[in-house]
């Protein structure tokens, strides 16, 4: 009795398969942002199939050199979790994966990577990536030896530029007009745009890695003899806050009735250096402006809060989001996203309980001034309904879901808009304390956002566009300031005409802080400085 043999697939085949499969699952998002530009019509539909060609093309070239040997099926299942991974962020939040997403979710903590799960993320993964990537792992794959696969994934390579080239030259004119007018749909091509930004991301972080001799700046730094009280500084740096949502800036909605009595000062025209924490927390800190910023370079130099230290200063960094981002390497830090340290804890650590840190941090230093950065949780994305006690949800009805596109619009902004009270609450918080310690010091409040966030505006969610794409929300930035009236150069300055609404940037932040502790040194810049004469 014979045996049929079990048929085999050609290597080729299965990388086409793949390359077809991922460009079907992986690209609803791309062809629904190409269909707003390019109306499905008889002159657009060849364009757009053709598109669907050139993407299956594109991937069999990024696929076939790796795909080889053991290598080609960890290769081919990996690039459909890729995918598949993705396009459920694309589709659901109509985010970019980009290098500042991908920085993002790697330095996310366990506590935020579980606020993104859901039952739609779980079956993308499911559906999309891990059953095909089953069935390509046990798929019987025609054995060829060294020389006969690497001839085979050539050739396949090589009709796969001859389509790329073929749809060129078809639609040249349209093909023109999408590469230069249409920048950021390309960037929702899937897997090419995440493979390419891991590609980079790896890149970036090779070069960061790569030994460099830590630079120290302002050695020369020296405070001023302090004359009267000593100067308490708090700078509170928020998460994920939209200046257009404050009613300090005209919102409609009351979203800061504590600021609003505060006497404070709100500068409505303030840019971000990043769309991602992990950009922005460490770019404001340096001395490097937005358009100079190097990761590289910030890590192996010394930030403002160095200088400050140096020159005799106080200085703490008290955290209840994930970490610093390397901004507090070489200053005492704590985190408050633990209960046995932060007291207001309930669903969540809350940011007031950075509060009892700064009161015993400054009965506990005796002479001298302090500096100290409270990095809020403040308004971070997506369940914002996670980020305020239940006694602030005064804005009805409220998402509460991190599926955005379940929710309604008037959901979403009132689940955001709670969660900038609650930030109102804590910043008025923090000026009480002050007020209530300038008998001995002269206190200020400083308080800036890393960035904004899109609450659905063109079906954009969360924050992490590449900069140059990024819609104003995720690069506008809330700027809050309260002093008392012992910084007398302050107040002369918030008395001039229209101060308060002049262009501003996180780069001004590294000279600002300087000039109010009055530290000199060569690096600090007056006319970087807010408050400068």
């Amino acid at each position: 009795m014979s045996v049929l043999k079990q048929r085999q697939y050609p290597a080729f085949l299965v990388i086409v398969a793949v390359s077809v499969w991922v460009t079907i699952t992986g690209n609803y998002s791309f062809f629904s942002n190409l269909l707003d530009v390019y109306p499905v019509s008889w002159m657009n539909i060849g364009f757009i199939g053709s598109l669907s060609v050139l993407l299956v093309a594109v991937t069999n070239i990024l696929v076939s050199p790796f795909a080889v040997g053991r290598m080609f099926k960890p290769v081919l299942v990996l690039v459909l979790l890729i995918s598949a991974a993705s396009a459920y962020f694309m589709d659901a939040y109509n985010v970019i994966v980009s290098s500042e997403v991908l920085e993002s979710a790697l330095q996310t903590d366990a506590s935020e990577s579980l606020g993104l799960l859901n039952t739609r993320l779980f079956m993308y993964l499911l559906l999309a990536g891990v059953l095909p990537g089953l069935m390509v792992w046990v798929l019987p794959i025609k054995h060829q030896g060294v020389f006969r696969s690497l001839l085979s994934r050539g050739k396949l390579m090589a009709i796969s530029s001859v389509a790329i080239v073929a749809m060129l030259l078809l639609f040249n004119s349209s093909y023109a007009s999408f590469f230069r007018e249409h920048k950021s749909v390309r960037f929702y091509t899937n897997p090419e745009t995440p493979i390419y930004t891991a590609i980079k991301y790896a890149k970036q972080k090779l070069d960061v890695a790569e030994h460099v001799a830590y630079q120290k700046i302002g050695l020369d730094a020296k405070q001023q003899p302090v004359e009267g009280k000593r100067r308490l500084i708090v700078l509170v740096v928020g998460e994920t806050a939209r200046w257009d949502h404050f009613s300090l800036n005209g919102y409609g909605k009351a979203t800061n009735p504590t600021l609003a009595q505060r006497d404070v000062v709100s500068f409505d025209h303030v840019s971000s250096c990043g769309t991602a924490t992990a950009v922005s927390v460490p770019c404001m800190f340096s001395i490097l402006d937005r358009d100079h910023y190097s990761e590289r370079v910030a890590k192996a130099s010394d930030n403002v809060l160095d200088i400050a230290q140096r020159a005799g200063v106080t200085v703490a960094w008290m955290d209840n989001n994930s970490d610093s981002k390397g901004v507090a390497l070489r200053v005492p830090y704590t985190s408050y996203r633990n209960p046995e340290i932060n007291r207001q804890c309930d669903d969540e650590c809350r940011d007031i309980g950075m509060l009892d840190g700064v009161q015993k941090l400054v009965s506990s230093t005796p002479s001298g001034d302090i500096l100290v950065v409270l990095h809020q949780m403040g308004s971070h994305g997506p369940e914002y309904a996670k980020r305020y006690p239940k006694s602030f949800e005064k804005f009805k009805p409220s998402c509460s879901s991190n599926l955005l596109e379940e929710c309604s619009q008037e959901e979403i902004d009132n689940a955001y808009d709670n969660s900038i009270l609650y930030t109102d609450f804590f910043l008025g918080q923090v000026i009480d304390y002050l007020r209530s310690v300038s008998t001995d010091f002269s206190p200020a409040m400083l308080y800036i956002s890393d960035h904004g966030e899109s609450l659905g505006e063109k079906g954009i969610f969360l924050h992490g566009f590449p900069y140059a794409l990024a819609p104003e929300s995720q690069k506008h930035v809330p700027m809050i300031f309260w002093s008392g009236r012992e910084f007398a150069q302050v107040q002369h300055k918030l008395e001039e005409p229209d101060f308060s609404h002049r262009e501003f940037s996180q780069d001004n932040l590294f000279h600002t802080l300087l000039g109010l502790l009055d530290v000199k040194t060569s690096v600090y810049q007056r006319a970087m400085d807010i408050f400068s004469s």
